[in-house]
């Protein structure tokens, strides 16, 4: 699945939020409990391993390796992913990776002022 445009202008006009890595944009849909991040990744990055609340991640676009137990499961377009919450893991976002990424928390991600 390639996408036309990395993401359609009513996703583009969510709140932007801070990403802490370069050449990475987002926008979050907000709820009482859960987060959704549209996220798109303009540079190859090497996310250091970390953990939060369970995570679910649906590959729209591009190629992300996922590190966690000791394995590298890579992950390309139209696949998806599940993190339990409190799970080490990182990754290397390789560049044109866009995803979709659901948090069972409400602010894992904060809006950019």
């Amino acid at each position: 699945m390639k996408l036309a445009e990395p993401f359609p202008e009513f996703v583009k006009n969510l709140p932007e939020i801070e990403l802490p890595v370069p050449g990475a944009r987002g926008w979050m849909m907000q709820s009482e409990g859960q987060q959704v991040v549209f996220a798109r990744f303009d540079e190859t990055v090497d996310v250091p391993e970390h953990s939060h609340s369970e995570q679910w991640e649906f590959a729209l676009d591009g190629r992300v390796d996922l590190k966690m137990d000791g394995q590298v499961l890579t992950h390309t377009a139209g696949e998806n992913f599940y993190i339990p919450a409190g799970k080490p893991h990182g990754a290397t976002v390789h560049a044109g990776y866009r995803a979709m990424m659901v948090f069972n928390e409400p602010d894992r991600y904060k809006p950019k002022v």
